[in-house]
């Protein structure tokens, strides 16, 4: 099973992200989608959840989605604490 992570919507400004980038997340491995890059904040704070969804946990089972689907955000507060954003991703399995 791979993972299909896209950011479905960015809160503020994320210098990484822009709504609609996505990568694909196969076996321990990030493939590239479309081309964009891949902030290390955000890989760390999916990467449990990717790990779980390649291995059969579902998004309701982690409290995450509903069907094929998950969401997750990444750990920057955004303004007024810090200048950047929050990012949404959208964690959709694929077989």
């Amino acid at each position: 099973m791979r993972v299909r992570v896209r950011v479905a919507k960015v809160d503020g400004y994320c210098p990484v992200f822009s709504e609609g980038d996505e990568f694909l997340f196969e076996d321990f491995f990030v493939k590239k989608g479309h081309e964009c890059n891949i902030c290390i904040h955000a890989l760390n704070a999916i990467s449990h959840f990717l790990w779980a969804l390649t291995h059969g946990h579902s998004p309701k089972e982690m409290g995450i989605g509903e069907g094929i689907k998950g969401y997750l955000k990444c750990p920057d507060p955004g303004p007024p604490i810090t200048k950047g954003g929050s990012v949404l991703f959208e964690l959709s399995l694929e077989k």
